[in-house]
């Protein structure tokens, strides 16, 4: 038996403050309490508002003898108590060249507030400043534990059936073909098909839907669901590294390296502000008095409280947190967008484009008639159309092929001597000695088939028999329940267009458009087609304005790899759909794609009002601080104070509730 390891749910976040990229340094950053429990964090804070809170009593209430020196005692305990790691990290930086960053300013403002004699005030930038860190962190552990939840899919072990009875196995360990055990309570640990058993199926962590789906026998069944009643035996269809489960952790944990365009400007920003700051604060110290004379040590003052209000981590800091939040609140229901750049560009939205089949469509296609031409018959023409189709896993030719098997008959692959696929037309095989075609209206033109075009609303098989036109089979889809209100409503959240690209029939496409209330349709096209479109649609739509594209992720990777913005329906069936696209729906529901795009711009919302409130707050402080108007004490809590909102208004984020 071999002892499974259990790897780390945590998600490799860091969120960096001053515009520091942590990773581009090789080092962590360590902000205040980030290496303490919440409970270790609670009592070191609490231990220094205690102690600086008895320095207090004895120097403003107290007036004993020695009262002084107590109180310089506790404040010096307080001071190095809680501002002992910024001086630690300040000196760090220092040797590796990067200077101004939050403990710069820190260290510098409260160590000339010593020299000044203002112990209590240094004392309270520093407590200010860690309580400060410590919300944040709060609020980064929030969104952490909100991403993170979907980290829970990842399976422990395998149940592998083996000849000696059942042995548990890391999933790393199994492979294609293994049979595996799922009892009740247990997550499925590898794609796979179900060879016996049935069961009710928890795939709420996957797609944030609470109704359990039924597997029976021949299911195919997902890594990361749990089996909820039942006794399931599994053949895997995939190895732990190539398994639903496993691509979706990877895309979890590499969501927030990619950072939205609002938050490298910040971030640029902060590298350029910072050491200004500190020269303009330099300037105020040692010009003025050189130029207009007065008190040195006042303008001295002025210069630290303009550095303690100066600290940009409200900006730096609650921005990536307020992107990593709607990622954490988007994956909560069942939406996987894989950065915040994605983030951005679905809340900046202006044209959708879906692919028809399998996105607006259930995809489940039935054969609704079948049409012959003069000296065939239908039985003839569906066995023809069944043995040109058995070697396609397209869901017309899967329709086709059940509607021969209700026959009670069965393919005879040994008949089968050829078999050509013409791409974007349809295919020719031989069987029995006949030559058969089977393909749209572009096959029967390219081979020179005379045909009779059939009339019905749907997607048309035509086929040819040694030559001979024989007939049409006629082959209808069904719009999903929602798709029509999903139109509605991203008219409503004013998206210009909204445009449907299609391989079907011009017939077939304009009757779905009529019913969805669609602004284009292009139909009958080829899959390099579906890229040209999209291109052109790219071209149309506005500056900085984004497009999206919209498939079921199987066959459209091309057009979901060139759009601005690559949506993929229903990932629980199409590792494609995880691969290839920038935002994933995890349920078949296109109504999913509304939410992801409330869901980003009340992100966007959120970042904004932070980027407005910190700056407006900090240069009106900054302009006071500049003519001495305003204290450090005042100076301490417009730092801390716009600190907290902005990170209090981005965890709002993370509770979107729509």
């Amino acid at each position: 038996m071999i002892e499974t390891v259990k790897k780390s749910k945590e998600p490799n976040i860091e969120i960096g403050c001053c515009g520091h990229d942590e990773h581009s340094h090789g080092g962590h950053h360590d902000h205040g309490s980030s290496a303490m429990t919440r409970n270790q964090a609670i009592i070191w804070l609490s231990t220094g508002i205690a102690t600086f809170a008895a320095g207090i009593l004895f120097e403003y209430v107290l007036a004993v003898q020695w009262s002084g020196y107590i109180a310089l005692g506790f404040f010096a305990f307080s001071y190095l108590l809680l501002g002992g790691k910024v001086l630690l990290r300040m000196l760090k930086n220092f040797a590796k060249g990067r200077i101004f960053d939050e403990n710069f300013l820190m260290g510098i403002a409260t160590l000339g507030a010593i020299a000044l004699g203002l112990y209590a005030e240094a004392v309270a930038v520093m407590l200010f400043y860690q309580i400060g860190e410590f919300f944040q962190e709060m609020a980064v552990a929030k969104s952490k534990r909100q991403i993170s939840d979907l980290m829970d899919i990842r399976p422990d072990f395998v149940n592998l059936q083996t000849a000696d009875g059942v042995q548990k196995i890391e999933p790393e360990l199994a492979k294609i073909g293994d049979i595996f055990i799922v009892k009740a309570g247990e997550k499925i640990p590898l794609d796979g098909v179900i060879v016996s058993g049935e069961a009710l199926l928890d795939t709420s962590a996957l797609t944030g839907e609470s109704v359990p789906r039924k597997a029976t026998p021949a299911d195919n069944v997902i890594s990361g669901c749990i089996n909820m009643n039942g006794l399931l035996t599994i053949e895997a269809t995939q190895t732990f590294g190539e398994s639903t489960v496993s691509k979706i952790l990877d895309l979890v944990e590499n969501a927030v390296s990619k950072k939205a365009p609002t938050e490298t400007f910040i971030t640029k920003f902060a590298r350029y502000y910072t050491p200004a700051v500190v020269c303009f604060a330099a300037l105020l110290a040692t010009v003025p008095p050189l130029l207009f004379g007065g008190d040195p040590l006042e303008w001295v003052s002025r210069a630290l409280i303009f550095l303690v209000i100066s600290c940009p981590c409200a900006l730096v800091v609650s921005i990536p947190l307020g992107f990593f939040g709607g990622i954490g609140g988007a994956s909560s229901k069942g939406i996987l967008v894989k950065g915040g750049n994605y983030l951005e560009a679905l809340a900046n939205l202006d044209t959708v484009v879906f692919d028809k089949t399998g996105t607006l469509t259930k995809g489940v296609f039935q054969v609704v008639a079948i049409e012959v031409a003069e000296n065939f018959d239908k039985k003839t023409l569906l066995k023809a159309a069944a043995h040109a189709e058995i070697f396609s896993n397209h869901p017309i030719a899967l329709s086709i092929l059940k509607e021969y098997d209700e026959t009670g008959e069965k393919v005879d692959k040994a008949s089968l001597s050829e078999y050509e696929e013409i791409a974007g037309h349809g295919v020719k095989v031989r069987y029995s000695g006949d030559v058969v075609l089977a393909g749209n209206a572009k096959l029967m033109a390219k081979m020179g088939i005379a045909y009779q075009e059939s009339e019905r609303i749907g997607t048309k098989v035509y086929l040819a028999i040694n030559g001979v036109f024989a007939g049409c089979i006629v082959i209808a889809d069904e719009l999903k329940p929602d798709s029509a209100k999903l139109v509605a409503s991203l008219k409503k959240l004013g998206i210009r267009k909204a445009v449907m690209l299609t391989g079907d029939t011009e017939q077939a496409a304009q009757a779905i458009a009529k019913d969805l209330h669609l602004d284009q349709i292009h139909a009958s096209l080829l899959p390099h087609q579906k890229v040209e479109q999209v291109e052109i649609l790219s071209q149309e739509k506005p500056a900085k304005r984004t497009l999206a594209f919209v498939g079921d992720g199987i066959n459209d990777a091309p057009v979901l790899a060139m759009s601005d913005i690559g949506i993929a329906m229903g990932g629980l069936g199409s590792d494609a759909a995880i691969e290839a696209a920038d935002v994933v729906l995890m349920t078949d529901e296109p109504s999913k794609l509304v939410e992801a795009v409330e869901i980003a711009r009340f992100t966007k919302r959120i970042v904004w009002q932070n980027i407005i409130v910190s700056l407006a707050v900090k240069l009106l402080f900054l302009v006071l601080a500049t003519f001495g108007v305003s204290s450090l004490w005042e100076a301490v809590f417009a730092d801390v104070g716009v600190s907290l909102l902005a990170v209090f208004n981005s965890m709002r984020v993370m509770n979107y509730k729509g």
